[in-house]
């Protein structure tokens, strides 16, 4: 829920920049079209703060209107839910004697950091945020990002002082003024995202511009560096278990509760529905508090792909009504670049085109959905999680000996039985492990890049994450390195972004302190097994009597996306046209593509994933770089505005 956009002034005259504030706020306007405020705040005689906020109501929706203040001295804007707000704030007048004006959950932030200070209150909150607090008193903005990063915080710092918002669309145009209207491209961060698929945290794809990393707090005194420090660190430790079905009760029932919390709310809430076990698990409870909640899925006339039918199962089984929304390849193409506006940064996942759609068809009937993101971190989805079980007859041997192994494998030809599965385990896993998508390798990057760095590899993103989780088993070391990766690079994005792009709030019940605490402790062999070829094998024993019996050991798809099938036909002309036309090539060797898309489209062999990375980096070079494309929604109008009609920043 909502938009922030928070400028702190080093020089004590913030409200100067009110009106550009204003204008700036209005890119975020779709995050919340349903109340706008702009408030200059502080001692000093121009202002020591703006504070701009966008508001997508849920709880006590005719009051707690954002700017936010408290005593007089405390001045807050705040992105998300706090859904354990109701048990904190009894706890704070018990304990502290705390008063409050409003029924919200803003207010409770404010009373538990003046009551409690920063870190104590931030372990203590329960939900998804991103806050900005000014205290007048200290003179200093103090803020953070929820554990898992499930909603963003941008920051910008420059000599006029601190610019903080929800998107980085919004910090462009002070970004572009500081810099003489240049914004660099990061180049090393071109070269993740051809690799990874996205831009991993905390900077982002132009120079100035970073992220507060998830279980990330920041503090800014005006005139000073921005400090951060981290107060939550995901912390798995897998023991043995002497009770496997009080394992399952625990889980379920904890499961039970996170989705309670989570459907708290003034305003109508459904649910997304897949064909897999996580979402599905999610409704099952969900209906338990509401059994008139509406479900809503995507899908496709592509055959292999579409995931209604099994999804309109389950919600038969269920007894909960499910709409369906089907896409083709004219949705996908028409909807592309406003996808990329919403993103800010590219992120080349082709589910982002049926999550947009999906979520377009919810905001017309339900204000948020609850969704199944973060299952696969915690409990270990992700089939390739059971690679460290079927290599190791290999990546147990000694040293030498694997070093034998891996010459042998050298001289082996291509396509050869067995070269890969010596390849992979004589290979350490942090070298051959960096997360989920794997897009284009540092030889095929020297071709791509124009500009490429060899001293740049994932491994820069990875080795420290790698260190951090050194005492842990494979399995759970790559759970971890997807928590700090691939969970808030990619999946969290996807789900805030193609949520927010129609004023549209998804919750997420699994990405909860309260159940990671529990699944941390999670044994291995209760994730994933050989056996059956079972992943997350704990979550589907203890949802076994609450999802259809079909579901329980049904395969992950998570809205998959013919794009394959679609840039051999439909979408050929239209990608052939984007790469022969795009201003990215200076960036990019935009005929070597081609050349893959042909081969692609020749059935070769399948470049989709690689043709459909650069095409949505050639879009968003379009619209943030060239500026060739304007995919915007028009200015909203606002009465608390300064200006009767609200005129764009220009970038």
């Amino acid at each position: 829920m909502c938009g922030l956009l928070t400028f702190v002034s080093a020089h004590g005259i913030a409200g100067v920049h009110r009106d550009h504030i204003a204008d700036a706020l209005e890119n975020l306007h779709h995050r919340g079209p349903d109340d706008t405020g702009v408030e200059t705040f502080g001692d000093s005689p121009g202002g020591d703060v703006v504070c701009g906020f966008k508001r997508l109501a849920f709880i006590d929706v005719a009051h707690s209107h954002q700017p936010l203040r408290y005593l007089d001295r405390y001045l807050l804007t705040f992105n998300g839910e706090i859904y354990n707000y109701i048990e904190l704030r009894e706890q704070l007048r018990r304990e502290c004697g705390a008063k409050f004006e409003t029924d919200g959950d803003g207010e409770v932030i404010l009373a538990a950091y003046h009551h409690w200070g920063l870190e104590t209150a931030l372990r203590r909150l329960r939900g998804m945020f991103a806050f900005v607090i000014w205290d007048k008193v200290e003179r200093r903005a103090v803020g953070a990002r929820d554990p898992f990063g499930i909603k963003p915080l941008h920051y910008l710092l420059t000599a006029d002082g601190l610019y903080l918002s929800s998107e980085k669309k919004a910090l462009m145009p002070f970004a572009a003024s500081a810099n003489a209207g240049n914004i660099g491209i990061d180049h090393a961060n071109l070269s993740h995202y051809l690799t990874l698929q996205y831009v991993p945290e905390p900077t982002t794809m132009q120079l100035g511009i970073s992220r507060v990393e998830c279980g990330q707090a920041f503090t800014y005194r005006p005139g000073e560096p921005v400090q951060l420090s981290r107060y939550y660190r995901a912390d798995f430790r897998p023991a043995p278990v002497a009770d496997e079905q009080a394992l399952y009760k625990k889980i379920e029932d904890t499961l039970r509760e996170s989705v309670r919390l989570h459907m708290r709310s003034e305003v109508p809430l459904g649910c997304l529905l897949s064909s897999g076990i996580d979402s599905t698990a999610v409704v099952a409870l969900a209906r338990e508090f509401n059994p008139n909640v509406l479900t809503f899925t995507v899908g496709y006339d592509v055959p292999g792909y579409s995931e209604i039918d099994v999804a309109a199962d389950s919600a038969q089984h269920l007894g909960v009504q499910l709409i369906p929304t089907k896409i083709g390849p004219q949705d996908m193409m028409e909807a592309l670049p406003r996808i990329v506006w919403h993103l800010d940064d590219p992120v080349a996942d082709p589910a982002l085109v049926p999550l947009y759609f999906v979520n377009r068809t919810a905001a017309q009937h339900v204000t948020a959905v609850l969704s199944g993101e973060g299952a696969d971190e915690f409990f270990g989805g992700y089939t390739i999680y059971r690679e460290p079980l079927s290599l190791h007859s290999i990546s147990s041997m000694p040293d030498g000996i694997k070093r034998g192994l891996k010459s042998v494998a050298n001289v082996m030809p291509e396509g050869v039985k067995g070269k890969s599965f010596i390849d992979r385990g004589t290979v350490p896993l942090e070298e051959r492990y960096y997360g989920n998508a794997r897009i284009f390798s540092e030889a095929e990057k020297q071709v791509l890049m124009r500009h490429y760095d060899p001293s740049v590899a994932y491994t820069d993103v990875t080795a420290p994450l790698y260190a951090e989780c050194a005492h842990l088993d494979d399995v759970t070391r790559m759970q971890y390195i997807d928590l700090y990766t691939w969970l808030r690079g990619d999946i969290l994005v996807k789900a805030d972004r193609m949520s927010m792009a129609h004023s549209l709030e998804v919750r997420v019940p699994f990405l909860d302190p309260v159940v990671f605490e529990l699944a941390a402790t999670i044994p291995t062999e209760l994730k994933v097994t050989l056996r059956g070829n079972h992943t997350k094998f704990a979550l589907r024993q203890a949802m076994r009597n609450i999802v259809p019996p079909a579901i329980v050991n049904r395969r992950k798809w998570g809205f998959p996306t013919p794009t394959r099938v679609w840039l051999k036909g439909d979408m050929y002309e239209w990608a052939a046209n984007i790469l022969a036309r795009s201003g990215a090539g200076a960036l990019i060797d935009l005929g070597y593509v081609r050349k893959l898309l042909d081969a692609h489209r020749k059935g070769e062999a399948d470049n989709s994933r690689k043709v459909w990375t650069v095409l949505v980096f050639c879009v968003w070079h379009a619209i943030f770089v060239e500026r060739s494309i304007d995919p915007r929604p028009k200015p909203a109008e606002s009465a608390l505005l300064t200006k009767p009609v609200v005129q764009r920043a220009t970038w």
